[in-house]
This record gives structure tokens, C-alpha cells and sequence, in this order.
């Protein structure tokens, strides 16, 4: 039988010291796979080569010492996520602020006590693990989104832009960086519920009958049941979007029929992105409106369709709105 792969983080350990690169073999080889350098210029292509999932790095070492080390995989892209802790005997507060401004998450001091060391690796590689969680729940998030898009035959961008230009608007609103990035990423998910809807009312070339038109406005709720319950993040966030971005400040949308600041923030933010970006791309069915024609939709909407407050941050947005749209152009 074939053994089973080793699995455990690989460590690279640089010291020009082979007895340091010892004892700390001694205090992690149990736990981790390790790798060895014992100079600057070995440990980065060490450390592209093999992508160990954290360094822990001398810092006096001939030639190239441990803060050049640690920039240098900082400035390349295929190593920047790998966490550096230095291992020093430099006890002043000076070189350890000097290892944080280099790019290193942490600084242990020589003699190393073996508990502390373990203790650290531990809690960083812990913070590596959460790190590829989110990114990878946020690519779910996103591909959930395309898939959506690619049913209702959208163009392939329309999600990333209208993703963006929300994120503008709530931080045009007040909101906080955080929270418009989550915004950001639960955007994507608005029109998820569409892939709960038959192809033949989905792609239907001329107007919808009034059956057709109260199976396409399910969409909101399949969405939301498609995401879920979630108590707090991204996935909250994204099934609030879901199910009430067609909700109207005048009450007249759906599937609640909610009004005013009823409709949660998400949501009357997402309405106006999507609704400026689908007027201003070309679809099968129709051209590009001119940027001020879809401003003047939008503003003539204001207190009808779209939040007047909202409505009255967009407009100074267009610089950056049209840089979105180059960014992002089909």
C-alpha cells in the first residue's frame, strides 16, 4: 500500500548558525516538515522553489541579511503570503520595529524558549488557514455570481463592475472600509436566484405574459434560499442583497414590497450600481445609453425606484465609475 502523503506545513528555517538551525530542528521537526538555509540568498530560492507555508528567519547573517530576506519575499509576488517570523538575538525595540517595517508578523528573541516558539508558529499558520478560508468562501461566493450571469446570458463583467461601483457608494455613504468590502464581495451573489429559473422564461426573447413575470419575480426568494442563513459576514450579506435588490423606496418593488429604510442598505446601494451598469452596456436587446442619459435615469428615479440619498452621492462618483468600467470593459 502506497503511504499516505505528509500533509503537516513545511517550515523554512534560515540561520548561518547550523546551531540554532538545530535546536530549533529539535523543537519543530514532530509537528512540521522543515526545510534548512543557512544564508540569504539559498533561503529565497529555497523559498520560491518550494513555497514553505512560514519562514522563520536570523536576521544577522552575512551578505544578505534577514531584513533584505524578508523584503525581498515581500516584493515577489509568489511569496509575499508567506509569514515571516524573525528568530534574533537583536533585543532592541529599534530592530524589532525594523523586522515589522521589513514585512515580518512576529519577532522572538534569542535563546528561544521551545513553548514560545511552537506557540507562535502555531497561532500564525492558524491565521494562514483563516486567511485561505475566506478567500476560498469568497471565490465560491463569486463563481456563484457568474454562474447566475452565464444563465441569464449577462455580459461576463457586469458583476465585478457593479461590485465596484457599490463599494464606491458606501463608502461615498459612510461606510466603513470593512464593511464596504464585504460589500464588494456579496454583491456578485444579487442575481444567484436566477438559476432557479426555467430557461424558457429566463431567455424568453419577447415580453413576459403575467405568469412568466410572477415566475421571474421568485428569483429574490430562490436566492435567498440558495445562500442560506448565515448570522453575520459575507453570506449574510449576500442573501440580504439577494433577496431585496428589486425592492423600491416607493414600496412598488418586490418580492416584500418593503419601503423607505425597510429596505436594508445592501440592497438600495446594489440596486443603483446594477441598474447604471445595465443601462450602460450593450446587451443583445439594446445599446449603451450614454453615461449622463443613465445619470439622469437614476436621478429622475430618485425617491421612486432608488434612495434620493444615494442618488445624490452618485453622480460625483462618474471619474471613478468610468475608470471601473475601463477596468473592466467586456
Amino acid at each position: 500500500m502506497t503511504p499516505a502523503p505528509d500533509q503537516r506545513p513545511r517550515l523554512l528555517l534560515v540561520d548561518d548558525e547550523p546551531t540554532n538551525l538545530q535546536v530549533l530542528r529539535h523543537v519543530l521537526q514532530s509537528d512540521y516538515r522543515l526545510l534548512f538555509a543557512t544564508d540569504g540568498e539559498r533561503a529565497l530560492q529555497v523559498a520560491r522553489e518550494q513555497r514553505p507555508d512560514l519562514v522563520l528567519l536570523d536576521i544577522m547573517m552575512p551578505n544578505l541579511d534577514g531584513y533584505a530576506v524578508c523584503r525581498a519575499l515581500k516584493a515577489d509576488a509568489a511569496t509575499a503570503s508567506i509569514p515571516v517570523i524573525f528568530i534574533t538575538a537583536l533585543t532592541d525595540s529599534q530592530d524589532e520595529t525594523a523586522g515589522f517595517d521589513a514585512g515580518a508578523v512576529d519577532y522572538i528573541t534569542k535563546p528561544v524558549s521551545p513553548p514560545v516558539v511552537r506557540a507562535r508558529v502555531r497561532t500564525h499558520l492558524s491565521l494562514v488557514r483563516m486567511d485561505e478560508l475566506r478567500e476560498t468562501r469568497l471565490q465560491i461566493v463569486q463563481r456563484l455570481g457568474r454562474a447566475a450571469e452565464y444563465k441569464d446570458n449577462e455580459t461576463g463583467m457586469h458583476v465585478i463592475r457593479m461590485s465596484h461601483f457599490a463599494q464606491l457608494l458606501a463608502l461615498a455613504a459612510g461606510h466603513s472600509q470593512a464593511w464596504a468590502e464585504d460589500l464588494l464581495n456579496a454583491a456578485p451573489m444579487h442575481d444567484v436566484g436566477k438559476i432557479g429559473i426555467p430557461d424558457a422564461v429566463l431567455r424568453k426573447p419577447g415580453p413576459l405574459n403575467a405568469d412568466e413575470w410572477d415566475t421571474m419575480r421568485r428569483h429574490p426568494e430562490i436566492g435567498a434560499e440558495i445562500i442560506g442563513e448565515h448570522p453575520s459576514g459575507v453570506l449574510q450579506l449576500a442573501r440580504e442583497i439577494a433577496l431585496a435588490h428589486h425592492e423600491k423606496w416607493d414600496g412598488s418593488g418586490y418580492p416584500r414590497g418593503l419601503a423607505g429604510e425597510a429596505i436594508p442598505v445592501s440592497a438600495r446601494i446594489v440596486a443603483v450600481a446594477d441598474v447604471f451598469d445595465a443601462l450602460t452596456t450593450r446587451r443583445p436587446y439594446k445599446e449603451p445609453w450614454p453615461v449622463q442619459d443613465a445619470l439622469d435615469h437614476i436621478a429622475a428615479q430618485a425617491g421612486k425606484h432608488f434612495d434620493p440619498a444615494l442618488v445624490a452621492l452618485f453622480a460625483p462618483l462618474v471619474p471613478q465609475l468610468l475608470e471601473i468600467r475601463a477596468r473592466w470593459a467586456d
